[in-house]
């Protein structure tokens, strides 16, 4: 039986376990504020679930040393066996973080049941009695009474038994002071989902005890009504991602380039060249598309059509009305000021769209992901290129640096920027092909020009930081690089993500596409002299192409999935590349060489 508090006034607090398969609905009918709780990253054990939850942290299974072990012997051996697994881990991990805590400030700790293990405590009463802390579980009842004797001074956090090795988020309720509609946390700032992590901050904060550096969750909150029926389609829509993206994306753009091929074997050159333009207008359409489904969430039959049949519908209506090299520049500048509108806006379409961060696995839950990063860092730096080749034919030699410099800062800081795009990868990539595509357009006479952009990404990191702090926009940039504890806690970040980055190449899906990536970069090599024979009219879309290309490549070295963002990086250079190629046919209008303005000699980068 748990021990009663000493008074009335000494606060408690409740973090029970129930019965798996316990829905939102009933959580909600039994009076909790309701929400879904991501259980890890990725399938994890039960077990790691509670630890997750008792450490407030969390990395990959994967960077651990070894897995999680089973519970065999008695349970001081296997917590003393959990503490020196998560000594391994490149973070800050330390298990039974929030009892230890709780305990340092007098918070008495109470086990009932079996969770005492994963808790880090024993089945007795442990502590003073500054408040009072019970690990418990048990069994929802139908009816409010149950719960309604915590909701003026208690708080109970009840969370559903995660299934084994799953990645399915769970139920969570939690009923107290200040709870009255669905969850949330800025660890997901989305209305209804949370994170594991974040229960112990929310448990500390309720004793009033400040949240340690080594616990990476936020506290949670409740907003708004109670809206079951959201938190659902939320679920369901987050469930879906990743089995989507294969007959979404894949089989569309695999029937693009089918199509393309019979066109260029069955046909003549300019039909050919006709169908490699539609073909890079509908890779480059498709992102736009993918966002329009997640505003209609169809179902994966409709979310399949949508894009295999809208990308290339729109793609051919802009070459009706505009034709060349002004098609591909309006296209790249549509898609990407969709998307900075919709992360500036706070919307959580971008996260739910099948290219966005794919909450579901448990990382990012808004702004961009490591997929939008690699295309979106394209279609920045040759779109700019695109459009001073298109629309600004004029444009002089002192101009033009400037134009991609300043698309690229605009786009670091709105993709970048905790309270928009949230991407710390993308305050490094979008400077850095904006820097090489203006030291590319500007000459060899401009080296101090070189020397200033190449600082840019330097500068816009240091601004972001600054931006964050001031606006209190607790992003990932915040989180894993500003909060870190040192330049030990520095290192363990860019630890993790080069782990992760090298694992990425071992995945069989990305494995297979990487020798296509190799052949063609050996092929661009060797055609080299016609690649620049194609762009020699066109020095400001060269430069774009240059400055992509060097986004890519740093792009693949600064983030934790190299390997994805290599290849989604290669497939839209080669799309822009296969555009110029059927525009160098000299059959439309605007493909003729630009001004003399920015027929100047660029310096090979």
């Amino acid at each position: 039986m748990v021990p009663a508090a000493t008074a009335e006034d000494t606060p408690a607090a409740t973090l029970m376990l129930l019965p798996p398969g316990t829905t939102v609905d009933e959580l909600a009918e039994a009076g909790f504020s309701p929400g879904l709780m991501s259980a890890g990253l990725g399938s994890v054990p039960p077990n790691q679930t509670y630890l997750d939850i008792g450490q407030g942290n969390r990395v990959f299974d994967s960077l651990y040393d070894e897995k999680l072990p089973w519970r065999e012997g008695g349970c001081r051996d296997w917590q003393r066996a959990v503490a020196e697994r998560a000594e391994t881990a490149p973070a800050d991990i330390v298990p039974f973080l929030l009892v230890r805590e709780a305990r340092s400030h007098g918070v008495a700790t109470f086990w009932i049941g079996r969770l005492d293990c994963a808790f880090g405590g024993e089945k007795r009463w442990q502590g003073e009695e500054a408040g009072m802390l019970v690990f418990s579980e048990g069994a929802l009842l139908g009816d409010a009474d149950w719960t309604r004797r915590f909701l003026e001074t208690d708080l109970l956090i009840a969370v559903a038994e995660p299934d084994v090795d799953s990645d399915q988020p769970v139920a969570i309720g939690i009923a107290g002071p200040g709870f009255d509609g669905n969850l949330t946390s800025d660890s997901t700032r989305m209305d209804g989902y949370v994170l594991s992590t974040d229960v112990a901050p929310t448990i500390l904060r309720y004793f009033g005890i400040g949240v340690p550096a080594e616990m990476s969750g936020q506290p949670i909150r409740a907003e708004g009504p109670v809206d079951v029926a959201g938190i659902e389609s939320l679920g369901a829509r987050m469930e879906v991602i990743s089995s989507r993206r294969g007959p979404a994306i894949g089989l569309p753009v695999a029937a693009w380039l089918l199509l393309s091929l019979g066109a260029a074997l069955v046909g003549s050159v300019a039909m050919a060249r006709s169908a490699v333009r539609l073909l890079a207008l509908s890779v480059v359409y498709l992102p736009l598309l993918l966002l329009l489904g997640a505003a209609l969430e169809p179902g994966e039959t409709a979310e399949a059509l949508l894009v295999a049949i809208g990308a290339p519908l729109a793609g051919a209506l802009t070459l009706a009305l505009l034709g060349g090299y002004r098609a591909l520049a309006f296209a790249a500048g549509a898609t990407v000021l969709a998307y900075a509108i919709d992360v500036i806006a706070g919307s959580p379409l971008t996260s739910l769209s099948l290219l966005g961060p794919n909450p579901g696995l448990g990382v990012r839950f808004y702004g961009i992901g490591n997929e939008l990063e690699a295309l979106l860092a394209v279609l920045v730096v040759v779109g700019t290129g695109a459009g001073l080749t298109a629309f600004a034919a004029g444009a002089s030699r002192r101009a033009a640096p400037f134009a991609f410099i300043a698309s690229g800062l605009i786009a670091a800081f709105v993709f970048a920027a905790g309270r928009f795009g949230a991407d710390v990868g993308a305050a490094i990539v979008f400077p850095v092909g904006a820097a090489v595509a203006a030291v590319a357009v500007a000459g060899r006479g401009r080296r101090p020009i070189a020397l200033a952009v190449l600082a840019a990404p330097v500068a816009v990191l240091a601004l972001l930081a600054l931006v964050d702090l001031l606006s209190g926009a607790n992003a990932h940039l915040t989180r894993s690089v500003l909060d870190a504890g040192g330049l030990g806690d520095l290192a363990d970040v860019a630890q993790r993500r080069l782990q992760l980055s090298a694992r990425s190449f071992g995945r069989p899906v990305l494995l297979a596409f990487l020798p296509l990536v190799l052949a063609f970069a050996l092929l661009a090599y060797l055609r080299r002299d016609r690649l620049r024979a194609w762009l020699g009219g066109v020095p400001a879309l060269r430069a774009g192409l240059l400055g992509a290309l060097a986004a890519t490549v740093v792009g693949t070295l600064a983030n934790d999935s190299g390997a994805l963002v290599l290849e989604i990086g290669a497939a839209y250079l080669l799309a822009f590349t296969g555009f110029v190629w059927a525009e160098s046919g000299g059959n439309s209008g605007d493909s003729k060489p630009v001004d003399e303005k920015l027929h100047f000699r660029a310096p090979h980068v």
